[in-house]
């Protein structure tokens, strides 16, 4: 009697595995159903809050006239050579402060300092300095995600267990093997906790740098839209910072589980 208990159990498996693969995208799907239903009944005006199918529209006229593809391929080339220089920059300082107490002294306490200064106010500096093209809106998202990525690279380094430490010097490991095999794969669940709060990061800086004197973007269609009163195109815009967004997170957390494979066995 037990035996097709079992088996009703291991088919109903993928089913409950789909469910939930599902269950993320229940609340949105759930907010644009509502929405749709109080455009139908005209509670908030088209002009200022359209429908749904509204922006998909327009959204779509955007696809077919390949302006949308101008635009976000601009967005993301701000967005990622913005995080290359500032997470390369950061990953290399955290490496450095949490491996040579002498580069700690030296710089960690200067960092800290420029840590705690809100980067998008520094935004009037930026242009003056640096000036209203393509540099100053590269430099904000690097200075946003830098910070993020040196924080959680210096902690992650500095939290690998004593124990795996022990195990390296019994296994006879010198001091750069040890860093090789133990210290840098230890840190590494700390720097992709780093990585995802910079993605996240890095796209709001972006929505606020492509506000400032640009003429392509994401953030030109939304602020373009504006001077035409179309809701339709800048809510469309806030949606795709968003599913951008998710799509780096979810990027993000794929490498995550493919490159630390032990980590994934130690939570199960």
């Amino acid at each position: 009697m037990a035996q097709p208990v079992v088996k009703a159990g291991r088919s109903g498996r993928p089913l409950l595995r789909g469910a939930s693969s599902l269950l993320p995208w229940l609340l949105p799907v759930l907010i644009i159903l509502l929405w749709q239903f109080g455009a139908s009944l005209n509670l908030v005006s088209p002009r200022i809050f359209p429908s749904p199918l509204k922006v998909l529209t327009d959204a779509w006229n955007l696809i077919e006239s390949g302006a949308l593809f101008d635009h976000l391929i601009v967005s993301l080339r701000r967005a990622f050579v913005g995080l290359a220089i500032g997470g390369g920059i950061g990953f290399v300082l955290g490496i450095l402060n949490g491996l040579f107490p002498l580069s700690y002294k030296l710089f960690d306490s200067t960092i800290q300092m420029v840590r705690n200064i809100p980067h998008l106010a520094l935004l009037p500096l930026v242009i003056i300095w640096i000036g209203i093209g393509e540099e100053g809106k590269i430099f904000l998202v690097s200075l946003g995600v830098l910070f993020p990525i040196y924080v959680n690279t210096y902690h992650g380094l500095r939290s690998v267990h004593p124990g795996f430490l022990e195990v390296g010097r019994v296994y006879g490991l010198n001091h750069w093997q040890t860093i090789r095999h133990i210290v840098l794969p230890g840190a590494l669940p700390s720097i992709f906790v780093g990585l995802r709060y910079a993605l996240g990061i890095m796209w709001l800086t972006l929505i606020v740098a492509e506000t400032v004197n640009t003429t392509s973007g994401i953030g030109y269609l939304a602020m373009n839209a504006r001077e035409f009163m179309k809701a339709d195109i800048i809510i469309f815009s806030v949606i795709l910072y968003a599913l951008l967004g998710k799509l780096a997170d979810l990027i993000t957390k794929w490498l995550e589980h493919a490159l630390l494979p032990w980590e994934r066995s130690l939570r199960r």
